[in-house]
């Protein structure tokens, strides 16, 4: 599949992740008398990944995120040469929705991007108040374990189409454990779309988003190739 197809399907397939898990946080979590809460917001990610895992998982593999594609380097199902496109193609798409995002939410009286607009955060922008440590562990831990069922439920040994199905529910579980403690990012695309809205603290506490998901990325894929090799 040529390079410029895949990078647009990165492109849309983040936007739809970050529009439709940010979305449904901005837009309905709280939203009087049918709020979705937690369970929806969780739910929400986890469908955006798995409609876009059937959707174009044969086009680009359906990466989404900065942090699965590094993974998937160090577990040696995704060559380096390609990551610098992908991880731009997702990080633009995951703007491009938080822009999309931001027109539609704005539109409503009482409307203040003040109120964290799905961002990512620690310390006193935690949504449980907790610590820059405890997210750290979070996301590493979180992430480390996404890449493990990325890996598995991709594995040619494994049952054949059902690899979607894992992962949207694998990412529904780790929002549900996540989502109190940054919001659940896991995913540098996703982190920096809203954040570059909100800008200031979200700008300020970015990095970490950067940095720990890719790490825990990168141990994910490492230790499944460990695991799953038949050596």
């Amino acid at each position: 599949m040529p390079m410029q197809k895949r990078f647009a399907a990165e492109l849309i397939g983040t936007f739809w992740l970050v529009f439709g898990g940010c979305g449904s946080a901005v837009l309905a979590a709280a939203f009087p008398n049918v709020g979705i809460g937690l369970l929806g917001v969780s739910l929400a990610f986890g469908l955006t990944v798995l409609t876009m895992a059937f959707a174009i998982g044969h086009i680009s593999g359906c990466h989404l995120n900065p942090a699965v594609s590094v993974g998937l380097v160090v577990g040696g199902r995704f060559p380096a040469n390609e990551l610098p496109p992908y991880i731009i193609a997702q990080v633009i798409g995951g703007i491009a929705a938080a822009g999309c995002l931001y027109l539609i939410a704005s539109g409503a009286e009482g409307f203040d991007l003040a109120a964290g607009f799905a961002s990512n955060g620690y310390g006193e922008h935690s949504p449980g108040g907790y610590s820059m440590t405890a997210a750290i562990v979070a996301e590493v831990v979180l992430t480390m374990m996404f890449l493990f069922v990325i890996m598995g439920a991709t594995d040619e040994r494994a049952p054949a189409g059902f690899a979607p199905i894992a992962i949207g529910l694998c990412l529904t579980l780790i929002h549900l454990v996540g989502i109190p403690v940054t919001n659940l990012s896991v995913n540098p695309a996703r982190s920096t779309g809203p954040a570059v809205f909100v800008g200031g603290w979200a700008l300020t506490q970015l990095w970490l988003f950067w940095v720990f998901p890719i790490i825990g990325g990168a141990l994910g894929g490492a230790i499944y190739k460990f695991v799953g090799s038949e050596d």
